[in-house]
């Protein structure tokens, strides 16, 4: 087991969490003792490019194909008025990623080996329990998002040779499992490598998107609007129900609970390479990595939240059909094609292909970091991915309507996301876990209030499903 963390002073710890020391942070150098005494430099200024990367891995999750299906849904039925969703849940989306890579580097752990060296076995295999099925749900969603990109490209050529719809999206699901074993063996050449193909991912989903708004010329007055008023549809109980619903969706497909698991992994190498042959780095190291991080999360989760507007825009111009009535990710597709033209429909499926395969990737990642951290075992991504390609397999032999089943996995997600956030804000919490590395009131008050609104949410669905 790792050493205790070492403990700085509370002026060190609350500049570690402020705006200037991220500024201070990236444009100073931090000095520290060396073994000998002797003060030298532990990071440039330039190298905060370097650490770039966890977060952006971490932010596929907030673009992947559950966020296509529920942005499509919010768009196409309620145009922009849940464009403020987007916004909370990005800000949440700070916070939590932020204090899950903050775990992971002041104890050296990932969160589910810290549930398990916290909590008692009872409540490690309720985690457990629950992580496992945000997990599957998770791989569900990507993996068919990968295999419906893959079938938009392809699927008119496989029909034409005579294959049926569930032959021709077996065939692009087989085609996207082996694209994801390529993606995952990048990491066999370095974790970096993996970093970068990611980010290579989410820049080319981000300039589809861009690409997309450009097409569609949005009304920027209503989006401004819609972006900073909180509203649901208030024009029936119907409507209200459906907003509510699809406000929830576009919750748990942007605060995604299996990327809370990861992204505690993710910092994990960096932090070996600066760790000594025995425990952590020291203090003044620890609080500059922590500042490094708080650069890469802010970047990139804003970069997510972007692409995520962008995705509602483009649905609120181009699919709107008011409340009832929602296209499924095909028909935006063939939608897109006459209105705007054929590229903006190969670029909608090159950007669902993209995030796909990414995600599917990450997907595989958080559950290798989620069965091995709480049961202490060591598990074989590739084996892994093999498994939680079946339940997918299972949906598109049985032909089930994709869109829901995306829409329902996030839905699903939204609910087991309080079994990762709340332990993740009890360990942070705990003087005993962090040191004097624990989150600040401020933080404190913050992470709460996440969790406050999402179990707040998740009841007045609830309540809403049950009344019908």
């Amino acid at each position: 087991m790792p050493e205790e963390p070492f403990h700085p002073t509370d002026a060190e710890r609350e500049a570690s969490l402020s705006p200037a020391a991220v500024a201070a942070g990236s444009a100073g150098l931090e000095q520290v003792e060396t073994a000998g005494g002797k003060g030298r430099s532990a990071f440039r200024s330039d190298q905060v490019w370097s650490y770039f990367g966890p977060a952006f891995v971490a932010s596929v999750a907030y673009i992947d194909p559950g966020n296509f299906a529920t942005n499509i849904l919010g768009g196409s039925q309620f145009g922009y008025r849940l464009l403020w969703v987007l916004l909370w849940s990005n800000v949440m989306a700070i916070v939590i990623q932020y204090l899950s890579a903050k775990l992971g580097i002041v104890t050296g752990l990932t969160l589910p080996q810290s549930c398990r060296k916290h909590f008692p076995r009872r409540s490690t295999i309720f985690l457990w329990l629950c992580a496992e099925v945000s997990a599957v749900a998770t791989d569900m969603a990507e993996f068919l998002g990968a295999a419906l990109g893959l079938y938009l490209l392809m699927g008119p050529m496989l029909l034409a040779h005579g294959f049926t719809l569930t032959g021709s999206l077996m065939i692009t699901a087989s085609i996207a499992t082996a694209a994801v074993f390529a993606i995952l063996a990048l990491d066999l050449a370095g974790f970096q490598w993996l970093e970068r193909g990611i980010m290579l991912f989410v820049g080319v989903i981000g300039l589809s998107y861009g690409f997309e708004v450009f097409l569609v010329h949005p009304d920027w007055h209503r989006a401004f609007v819609a972006t900073i008023l909180p509203t649901f549809d208030m024009h029936n109980s119907s409507t209200l129900r459906g907003s509510v619903y699809a406000a929830v969706g576009m919750l748990g497909a942007t605060v995604m609970p299996h990327v809370i698991y990861l992204h505690s992994a993710l910092v994990q190498p960096r932090l070996d390479e600066l760790s000594p042959d025995s425990g952590l780095p020291k203090p003044g190291i620890l609080s500059q990595y922590l500042r490094f991080e708080l650069v890469d999360v802010f970047v990139a989760m804003n970069g997510a939240w972007l692409i995520n507007s962008a995705m509602i825009v483009m649905a609120a111009v181009a699919l709107f059909q008011g409340p009832g009535v929602s296209p499924t990710i095909q028909d935006a597709y063939h939608t897109l094609g006459p209105l705007l033209g054929p590229g903006a429909a190969v670029v909608f499926a090159v950007a669902l292909l993209c995030s796909g395969l990414s995600s599917s990737t990450v997907g595989v990642m958080a559950g290798q970091v989620i069965i091995e951290g709480f049961l202490d075992i060591k598990f074989p991504i590739f084996l892994r991915r093999m498994i939680t390609v079946i339940p997918a397999l299972v949906v598109i032999g049985v032909g089930w309507d994709p869109l829901k089943i995306l829409i329902g996995s996030q839905v699903l997600l939204s609910f087991t996301l309080p079994a990762a956030l709340i332990p993740l804000l009890l360990l942070t919490n705990r003087r005993s876990v962090m040191g004097k590395f624990c989150s600040a009131r401020r933080m404190r008050v913050a992470g709460w209030t996440v969790a406050t609104i999402i179990v707040t949410l998740n009841a007045v669905l609830l309540v809403q499903l049950a009344m019908g």
